[in-house]
């Protein structure tokens, strides 16, 4: 199928037949949206567990808050609040990314059973982190990355963010290839909301085929960003709170599933896994193509129906399937 075959897959990691969904465990007290309420290692891994139950189909897992101007946390203390909850969770089954700039904290936890590493700065923020990985032969997302948020990285400067990102990008894929991170374990990210506006992130969104050229599998993390705020509340009203953005962020889902994101990554799992179910449901709809309009005996066009085909008593008019008696089917009235 079209969009499944240009998904791609990441060797390492199972393979799921549409869009993964990725949820967020934030082990942090000041996380932009869910700050503090997973901070302690028994209650990040329920949360977890109640994500993979609510359809994720691997967690990421993250000890330090990359919001801008939030202060960066000492290694030993990433590594308290991260070790343990992916030691916990992949001993229960689940597929662990570890969402970390350090390398340190990456090699510890795949060493603890985390199956990803997933940095937003690419492997920039700390020089060891490519040769950590490589040497792991661990999965490695790339995200585009133009610095810590803070001064002049908050808001980023583009002539064309598209073509920018993309080549950035695939620089920043170039080098890490050339550190020893096999090809087909690459994925690639746009970032959206680091160093971007509103206006650039749904350039980055409308656009997600030209992310895809880029020749490895995409990752999608829109969940509640600041841009969604911004869309809800048009150009005058205030932005709703973090938390009140998950539907946005479902229809993001929805629109980077169709468009052939390998995985999006989210806060709120329920509705999003809907969505790429039901995304992938219309993909293989649209693959299989319309069924056939014949002739009926008056010259009416019926589709799917053979030519003389006698109708089933209660397939039209009566408002009853064909075959079904008056009583309700399986599933009940909805």
């Amino acid at each position: 199928m079209k969009n499944l075959s240009g998904r791609g897959r990441v060797a390492g990691l199972p393979v799921w037949d549409r869009c993964a969904v990725m949820g967020v465990v934030n082990v942090t007290p000041d996380s932009f949206s869910d700050g503090g309420r997973w901070f302690d290692t028994t209650a990040a891994v329920k949360h977890g567990l109640d994500l993979v139950a609510e359809g994720a189909d691997l967690v990421d897992v993250g000890g330090e808050s990359t919001r801008p101007g939030a202060t960066r946390v000492d290694e030993a203390e990433e590594l308290r609040r991260v070790i343990p909850v992916v030691r916990g969770l992949a001993s229960e089954g689940v597929v662990v990314s570890v969402d970390t700039m350090r390398a340190s904290v990456a090699e510890q936890a795949l060493g603890a059973g985390a199956a990803l590493v997933n940095d937003v700065s690419g492997g920039l923020a700390d020089p060891a982190m490519i040769p950590v990985v490589a040497a792991a032969g661990a999965p490695f997302v790339v995200m585009h990355w133009r610095g810590f948020l803070e001064g002049g990285n908050v808001k980023g400067v583009y002539e064309d963010v598209v073509k920018e990102v993309v080549d950035e990008l695939h620089a920043r894929v170039e080098a890490v290839l050339a550190g020893g991170i096999a090809h087909d374990r690459i994925v690639v990210d746009p970032g959206l909301g680091f160093s971007k506006e509103a206006e650039h992130d749904l350039s980055l969104l409308a656009h997600l085929d030209r992310l895809r050229d880029l020749g490895h599998p995409l990752l999608v993390a829109a969940s509640r960003k600041r841009f969604l705020g911004r869309v809800l509340a048009g150009p005058e009203a205030a932005p709703p709170p973090a938390r009140e953005r998950d539907a946005a962020t479902a229809a993001v889902s929805a629109l980077a599933a169709d468009s052939g994101a390998w995985a999006v990554r989210v806060h709120e799992v329920r509705a999003t896994a809907d969505a790429v179910r039901v995304a992938r449901a219309v993909e293989g709809a649209r693959t299989a193509g319309p069924a056939p309009l014949e002739m009926n005996e008056r010259g009416a066009r019926e589709v799917g129906k053979t030519p003389g085909a006698e109708r089933e008593p209660g397939a039209c008019g009566s408002g009853r399937a064909p075959g079904i008696s008056g009583e309700r089917g399986a599933e009940g009235a909805r």
